[in-house]
């Protein structure tokens, strides 16, 4: 079957990819650090590294607000996440699950007994820019979506921020990051293709300190593409790391495969 994503579904997508940590109890805003004007574009870069996430797994829920410009939901879903093997997610009553693995990314939809089973390509496709399992961790992380040790990099002050953009020129494509001086974590990201008119942006609004980790608080993300654009804000309760998690999820038998476009 062939088809368009129905509007529960859609935004749910949206929520796959923009899922990020954070935990529960007696926890307290990180506050904003003080930028050094002379720290180097590979300093920022090697402490952005130096503070990655190590826990194990998270769990627990993330209201979704979604808006297309004509649409605009509302709604929370369960996660659960082990740290570079899976993300889970569970709408109200199991109406949509969605399993997605370094290999694949599979849901279904009681609504309209239909099921997806397949690669990355749909989502990359959905965002505007490649999109894999790491990709997904990244963002939810607050970490760089592209590997910042793989080129070379100017570094400016922009506000209370570090701003890091390619010394070469982009044509194809542009990339713009900004890191927060606290813990240099990510307060923006900005991935375009000006030719296409797609747009990726996503911004940390503020971040927490749950035991070692700095972990993101609120994220707003906007993408774009020529006269269309998707917004979502996430928020996090009742999250918790390192609990023993498993991943419930079966294709009911009789559902129809769909192609999605």
């Amino acid at each position: 079957m062939r088809g368009k994503i129905n509007t529960y579904l859609k935004p749910f997508l949206y929520g796959i990819l923009t899922l990020f940590v954070l935990s529960c109890k007696s926890t307290k805003l990180v506050s904003d650090g003080t930028v050094d004007e002379g720290l180097s574009s590979k300093s920022i870069i090697r402490a952005h590294y130096q503070n990655q996430p190590t826990f194990k797994t998270l769990s627990g829920k993330v209201k979704i607000d979604y808006t297309d410009g004509e649409d605009s939901q509302s709604f929370s879903v369960s996660l659960r996440l082990e740290k570079d093997k899976a993300i889970w997610m569970s709408a109200p009553l199991g109406i949509v699950k969605a399993y997605i693995t370094p290999n694949k990314v599979s849901f279904y939809n009681k609504l309209q007994n239909e099921y997806f089973d397949g690669d990355f390509s749909y989502l990359s496709d959905l965002l505007g820019t490649e999109v894999d399992f790491k990709t997904v961790q990244n963002l939810l992380l607050g970490q760089a979506l592209l590997d910042l040790r793989e080129r070379k990099y100017e570094a400016s002050i922009t506000g209370e921020h570090y701003r890091l953009f390619p010394r070469a020129n982009e044509v194809l494509y542009k990339t713009l990051f900004e890191i927060e001086p606290k813990n240099f974590k990510m307060a923006s990201q900005q991935l375009s293709q000006p030719l296409k008119k797609r747009l990726l942006e996503i911004k940390y609004e503020n971040y927490q300190r749950i035991g070692d980790e700095v972990l993101p608080n609120t994220i707003n993300i906007n993408a774009v593409e020529k006269n269309t654009e998707n917004r979502i804000q996430l928020e996090y309760r009742n999250l918790e790391l390192n609990r023993t998690l498993n991943f419930p999820y079966k294709i009911p038998k009789g559902y129809e495969e769909i192609v999605l476009e």
